[in-house]
C-alpha cells in the first residue's frame, strides 16, 4: 500500500512537446491515496497526453513525474515496467483485443506484467473476481464482438482493476454511451475507488461524470451509490482540473469550479441538479 502522506502521483512543472508543438505546458499537481481527479477540457487540450505521461508512455520535455514517490522521468524501460504494473489504465474505446476471449483480455495484464507474478493456478480466480466486480461473470468465453459497447467498457474496467492497482487512469470512460450505461460505468469507477481506496484520474467530456465522482460514494452494504453528504464527503476528495491548449487553467473543488466566470471553463460546467439521478 502507498504511504498516505506521500502523493501517489506528482507532476512537477511538466511540459511535453512533439517537434515544435507544445502538448502540455508547465503542469504541476499532486494526487493522494483515495483521491479523485476529474480532468476537463476541449479536444486537443492535452488530457490524454497527461494520462499517457503519467503512465510513462510519453517522456516529458522538461519537469518531473513521480509515481509512488519514484521519479519515472528518466527511468529505464525495465524499471518503468515494474512501476507501470501498479497502474491501471482504461484507454479510449476500451482497446480490447478482438482475437482474444474476454477471459484472455482480462488475464492479459496478469500474464504479461513480469512484476506481478500471478501464479497460473490463481489466474482464473483473479479474472473471475474482476469480471464479477463489473457484473460480467458469465462472459469469460465470449469475444469483444459479442458484447454491447457498455459491456465492452465494463470488461475493459475489469482488465484495468484485475491487478489491484493503487492508481487507475480512465480516458473518456463514458464516451459514446447512453446516459443509463454511462451511469453504470461511473458507478463502477466509484465502487473501485471506495472499495480499494484507489487514486483515480478521469478524463471526461461529461460534467455529470465529475458530479457523480464528487458527490456520491459506494455503499457496500446496499451494493450501490448513495449521496456522500454531511460527514462522509470530506473523506472523498475530488479535485477538478481544466486544461486549455496544454495549460492547466483551473484546479480546485466543484464549488470553485461552478463559481468560475471564465467563459472557457463555463463550457464544461453544468450546474448541479438537486434531483441528480441516484438509481
Amino acid at each position: 500500500m502507498p504511504d498516505p502522506a506521500e502523493p501517489v502521483l506528482r507532476f512537477e512543472d511538466v511540459s511535453v512537446a512533439f517537434d515544435d508543438v507544445v502538448a502540455l505546458s508547465h503542469i504541476s499537481f499532486q494526487a493522494y491515496e483515495g483521491e479523485s481527479r476529474v480532468i476537463l477540457g476541449a479536444a486537443g487540450s492535452g488530457k490524454t497526453i497527461l494520462l499517457k505521461t503519467a503512465l510513462g508512455l510519453i517522456r516529458p520535455a522538461s519537469g518531473r513525474v513521480y509515481i509512488f514517490g519514484k521519479d519515472i522521468t528518466t527511468m529505464r524501460e525495465r524499471e518503468l515496467a515494474g512501476t507501470r504494473s501498479r497502474i491501471g489504465m482504461l484507454f479510449q474505446e476500451s482497446a480490447l483485443f478482438d482475437s482474444l476471449t474476454i477471459e484472455e483480455n482480462v488475464a492479459y495484464p496478469l500474464q504479461n506484467h513480469k512484476a506481478i507474478r500471478c501464479p497460473r493456478e490463481e489466474l482464473h480466480a483473479r479474472v473471475q473476481e474482476a469480471l464479477n466486480f463489473v457484473e460480467l461473470g458469465s462472459t469469460l468465453e465470449k469475444f469483444p464482438a459479442d458484447l454491447s459497447g457498455g459491456m465492452r467498457r465494463r470488461a475493459a474496467i475489469a482488465r484495468a482493476v484485475v491487478t489491484n492497482p493503487p492508481l487507475i487512469l480512465y480516458d473518456s470512460p463514458t464516451a459514446g454511451l447512453d446516459p443509463i450505461t454511462a451511469y453504470t460505468i461511473m458507478a463502477l469507477l466509484i465502487k473501485e475507488r471506495d472499495v480499494a481506496r484507489t487514486t483515480t484520474l478521469v478524463v471526461t467530456y461529461r460534467y455529470q461524470d465529475g458530479n457523480l465522482m464528487a458527490n456520491f460514494r459506494y455503499n457496500s452494504d446496499k451494493g450501490g451509490l448513495e449521496p456522500a453528504r454531511n460527514g462522509s464527503r470530506p473523506h472523498l476528495p475530488t479535485t477538478f482540473m481544466v486544461l486549455q491548449e496544454g495549460r492547466m487553467i483551473f484546479e480546485g473543488d466543484q464549488d470553485l469550479l461552478e463559481a468560475s466566470r471564465d467563459p472557457y471553463i463555463s463550457k464544461f460546467v453544468k450546474p448541479r441538479d438537486s434531483h441528480e439521478e441516484t438509481h
